[in-house]
């Protein structure tokens, strides 16, 4: 049975709508010529009757803005009808580059301003949708999932509103920590691991990987990540090694404590590539010194694969360490922003998320299971068989 026959068992919950804020606009656009393109190009028995009216668009994307007053505040607006649609809303809360008037200065957004905008857009739909799902990659205020001491619980506090004000299902890709999702029980979440496509572009950019545990390691570069790390070494048959970070607990820089050392633990590293795979790249410091602890243990080639390459300080330590030779390339995927001086850099490589994500908006349309897409396992073994066999 193909995909598109598991699609077609059921029919769509309600005519597709993507709404793709400003911060996702350019992502949008990709997603939305996929599905177009699927759809027109379908062939199935019933695709006149009723069940599939408007199943077939020029464009599933619904004109939506969120204009400012001069004072900074906003309002959400839509451009047509979106009664009885399946909606997807699409917010990147990461997108530092877009500004907006604040009595005559220019401010850039946060995301906190991103966030805002999603519940000014969810608001002015009014409840007429038949369904709203937030695709939210970076989930807002993840890295503060939990509380130590007199803390804030500003991601579980965000997830409850959004399911208060009519949100039925939230996807992110990569949660920092999954199990925020037990602030909204009895609502959909589903967080995305992108290892597929790491691994795709990787093959597809160095064409003579020897892929197995004498040759190649998988690195998290924190006991945090231990997971994504181990999925990663088993299904391409590998070995996996760990850094733990010793920190100062007697001092706070920047909100957190600084790092001492990195410890290892595994096994010998000497000759092997390594991939180093984490959720995120903030400043990087963390990610250049576990490559640079590698290549002090004689490792040979070090990826470096991350979620979202968020690159808070700028790529100036990055180029010296490429120069250095401490790594050989840098992945990240584009559902966050990505600034043109990121991607004319030699040693980085872009994955794309588009084509993923619409199909499991096209199959969660027609409310059929994602399990298959959000284990990728089968694809992946078809990726290496591929591969190996050049």
């Amino acid at each position: 049975m193909t995909s598109d026959d598991q699609i077609f068992e059921t029919v769509p919950v309600g005519t597709l709508g993507i709404i793709p804020l400003d911060s996702c606009k350019a992502l949008g656009e990709r997603i939305n010529d996929y599905l177009v393109k699927w759809r027109r190009d379908r062939e199935h028995e019933h695709k006149e009757t009723i069940y599939f009216r408007n199943y077939e668009k020029d464009s599933y994307i619904v004109g939506a803005k969120v204009p400012r007053f001069g004072t900074g505040e906003a309002k959400g607006a839509l451009m047509e009808s979106v009664r009885g649609y399946d909606l997807y809303i699409m917010v990147d809360v990461c997108n530092y580059s877009l500004t907006y008037s604040l009595c005559g200065h220019q401010n850039r957004m946060s995301p906190d301003d991103h966030y805002q905008d999603l519940k000014r857009v969810i608001s002015a739909v009014g409840g007429k949708a038949r369904r709203i799902t937030v695709i939210m990659p970076f989930l807002y205020e993840s890295r503060q999932h939990r509380r130590s001491g007199r803390e804030s619980l500003d991601c579980a506090l965000g997830l409850q509103e959004l399911v208060s004000m009519g949100v039925d299902n939230i996807i992110t890709f990569d949660a920092h920590d999954p199990r925020v999702q037990n602030a909204i029980p009895l609502h959909g979440f589903d967080t995305v691991q992108p290892v597929y496509q790491f691994i795709k572009a990787l093959l597809r950019n160095e064409p003579d990987l020897d892929i197995d545990s004498s040759h190649m390691m998988v690195i998290s570069p924190d006991e945090g990540g231990m997971s994504r790390a181990v999925y990663m070494a088993n299904v391409l048959g590998l070995d996996m090694g760990m850094f733990y970070k010793r920190r100062d607990y007697t001092k706070v820089v920047e909100g957190r404590n600084p790092i001492v050392a990195h410890e290892f633990l595994g096994a010998d590293v000497e000759g092997k590539d390594m991939i180093i795979i984490d959720d995120m790249i903030s400043s990087g410091e963390s990610m250049l010194e576990v490559a640079a602890e590698l290549k002090a243990r004689k490792a040979r080639r070090i990826f470096m694969c991350s979620t979202f390459g968020l690159f808070t300080n700028g790529m100036a330590k990055f180029d010296k360490a490429y120069e250095q030779g401490v790594f050989d390339r840098v992945l990240t995927t584009n559902v966050v922003y990505q600034p043109p001086e990121l991607l004319s850099r030699p040693y980085y490589i872009s994955c794309d998320m588009s084509k993923y994500i619409a199909l499991i908006i096209d199959t969660l349309n027609h409310d059929s299971s994602i399990s298959g897409l959000l284990n990728p396992n089968d694809r992946i073994q078809k990726l290496l068989a591929k591969y190996k066999n050049k």
